[in-house]
């Protein structure tokens, strides 16, 4: 039966009450559908019924696919809560716009779990490790910190601890909140350090209030981590040089950065650690320090940092469109700053470090073809002379930074 409302698909939240919790308006978009889209849990909570059924399948997009055969017919889509809170609804928005779409949620895990724990939801932070790596909780850990956590399955609650624990974290008191909203809701409280494993439903939700163990420094989100946060083989900005780089770069929200020449990939990890929304692709020649990226990636919870092993300019062919772009070494390879200035889109800046009089001269060759500003970095630190102390000089760093004009044409 097709319909002239251009909303014909609908996605509708269901909490663990199932569908005897829906509103009228809910129920009928189930009713009216021609095809029920859902995970066997929701479509079990159905009972029997007689329109056309659809399982999610793996990959997912063969399961859009066929949604998108119905379109102009109605379909229903069955959401755990909220679908816009990592749910389905997200996935479908990519495909379908939200003038053919009605979203009716239900309340979310993170709402429930505040609910249960008198949190107010504004003031914590969230995560979801279904299908992604655990390594991401690495990055929003700081002390006094409250993190609600989306669980993978069964297991996470133990692999989480254990990463807490590894951290420097494990003093942090986890509740784990199992089958939220529903006859089978169980919660229970452990520290991160002493949980043994236990039988936990796969359904399930993790509250992490971050105590911080009293030998460990806690990093930040600016720019500037020591290098002691970083395995490297001494090709590492130095801290100060690379919070001033990270201020030229400017991350932004959904912004994509090349690090080229990443060396332990400091410059990319920071830029990620910004924002949760920041991209950025490390590109590095050396098969060791590519494991080193591996590490902190890992370590400083940024493991969508995406790698590519190669030498620029030419591993540079077929990248997304960056945001910006870094250059941390390897300026005096032919054609790399011009390469790199034209895959830079518009309104983008352009960043490149150096350090010898050669790459100093390639440096100024370029800005005084295309623009943009030269300053010199200068970095003391004091060290023992005997019983006093005395400066020590770091290698100067020329650095250039050139932003991209807008073709207003």
């Amino acid at each position: 039966m097709a319909i002239e409302n251009k909303k014909w698909l609908s996605v509708i939240g269901i909490g663990e009450g199932g569908v005897g919790e829906l509103s009228p308006g809910a129920r009928g978009f189930i009713d009216r559908a021609s095809l029920i889209v859902g995970g066997k849990r929701h479509l079990a909570m159905l009972g029997e019924c007689p329109q056309a059924q659809l399982v999610w399948a793996s990959p997912i997009e063969s399961s859009i696919a066929s949604i998108l055969k119905y379109r102009g017919n109605p379909v229903c889509v069955l959401a755990s809560g909220d679908p816009l809170c990592y749910g389905i609804g997200v996935t479908l928005l990519r495909y379908v716009s939200i003038a053919e779409m009605t979203i009716m949620p239900a309340p979310s895990t993170f709402s429930l779990a505040c609910a249960r724990l008198g949190w107010t939801l504004t003031e914590v932070e969230t995560v979801s490790l279904c299908g992604r790596s655990p390594d991401f909780l690495a990055a929003i850990l700081s002390p006094n910190a409250k993190l609600l956590v989306l669980s993978a399955d069964a297991d996470t609650p133990q692999i989480v601890a254990n990463l807490l624990t590894q951290l420097g974290y494990g003093d942090s008191r986890m509740t784990v909140l199992e089958h939220l909203g529903g006859d089978r809701e169980r919660i229970s409280s452990d520290i991160a350090r002493l949980r043994a494993k236990t039988d936990v439903a796969a359904l399930n939700a993790i509250a992490i209030e971050c105590r911080i163990d009293a030998d460990k420094t806690p990093l930040n989100r600016l720019p500037g981590l020591p290098e002691s946060a970083f395995h490297h083989d001494g090709q590492l900005t130095k801290r100060e040089v690379r919070a001033i780089t990270l201020a030229a770069l400017a991350p932004m929200p959904g912004e994509l950065l090349w690090d080229v020449g990443a060396g332990c990939g400091s410059i990319g990890i920071e830029w990620l650690r910004s924002h949760p929304r920041c991209r950025a692709i490390a590109i590095e020649q050396h098969t060791h320090r590519l494991h080193f990226i591996t590490d902190n990636m890992s370590a400083l919870g940024t493991p969508h940092l995406q790698l590519v092993q190669g030498k620029a300019p030419e591993a540079l062919a077929d990248l997304a469109t960056p945001d910006a772009i870094f250059i941390g070494g390897g300026v005096t390879a032919p054609g790399l700053l011009d390469t790199c200035w034209t895959a830079l889109r518009s309104g983008g800046r352009l960043v490149a470090n150096a350090v010898t009089v050669e790459s100093e001269l390639e440096l100024l060759r370029w800005q005084q073809q295309n623009g943009g500003e030269l300053s010199r970095i200068a970095i003391q630190r004091t060290q023992n002379i005997g019983g006093f102390l005395g400066w020590k000089p770091l290698i100067p760093v020329t650095q250039l930074v050139a932003v991209k004009l807008i073709d207003r044409r």
